[in-house]
């Protein structure tokens, strides 16, 4: 199903990135299908809490790197982020492993996210000579300061989960053991709640910290397509590919 796996459990929609052989990469027919799955899951009144998860080693690792399938990639990962925003029901993301390039924003978009400690999140898309996308510049200050945010776009740092939870990044970090059982309490509580109270919740905290999410994108899309046309971009897939180091030249 497009690299994307779905099942309806009582009132808990649970989706899972299902290319565990690519790290849960994402390429445009999976950004499209997530959308639509959010967008039908935003009207069913039988769903009350969504689940996102990533099978296999890692949430998801970015963007598919190889450069099939990718036309239109950087709209469609705007649109699920948007979908996550705008879904007026609780989505919690349960992150393991990678939450990297676009996985970072991904995550960070849902309302609670539970990190095992094996998680981390990264930015890295300064590694390839690219620029945050999927909202980050929007969704990452708010959640760390601006301060922290930049660190994080310009270093390419991994910022492990029990650092993420210390920066207010994320909502809960679990323990070795118990990373399924809490991840599977918050869900059953968000699932059982008041669910329009949560609705209104949603729409009132993205009105306070997220007005300038769609602006945000728009700056981030027209950067990204800049930067892929450059000599900076080029060497950085190179170097990925041959797992090299990186010479920039700033051009």
């Amino acid at each position: 199903m497009n690299g994307i796996s779905v099942e309806q459990d009582g009132a808990v929609l649970r989706i899972r990135l299902d290319r565990p052989d690519k790290l849960n990469a994402v390429d445009t027919p999976m950004l499209d299908e997530l959308a639509a799955r959010l967008g039908a899951a935003a009207v069913d009144d039988s769903v009350r809490a969504v689940l996102l998860t990533g099978f296999g080693r890692a949430f998801c690792s970015g963007g598919d790197l190889t450069g099939r399938d990718t036309a239109g990639a950087a709209e469609a990962a705007n649109r699920v982020v948007r979908a996550i925003v705008a879904l007026p029901k609780p989505v919690v993301a349960g992150v393991h492993g990678a939450a990297a390039g676009f996985g970072c924003p991904l995550a960070l978009a849902c309302d609670l996210v539970v990190a095992a400690p094996s998680a981390f999140f990264q930015l890295a898309f300064s590694k390839v000579g690219l620029m945050p996308d999927g909202g980050a510049s929007a969704l990452l200050p708010g959640l760390i300061g601006r301060a922290r945010a930049t660190r994080m776009a310009m270093t390419a740092e991994k910022i492990h989960a029990a650092t993420a939870f210390d920066w207010g990044m994320i909502s809960y970090l679990t323990g070795e053991d118990d990373y399924q059982a809490v991840l599977e309490d918050v869900l059953q509580s968000v699932a059982a709640g008041p669910t329009l109270s949560f609705g209104w919740t949603k729409r009132a905290l993205a009105a306070a910290a997220l007005d300038q999410l769609e602006a945000v994108q728009a700056i981030e899309a027209e950067g990204q397509v800049a930067l892929i046309g450059t000599d900076d971009f080029r060497e950085g897939v190179r170097a990925f590919r041959e797992r090299r180091a990186t010479e920039f030249r700033g051009r």
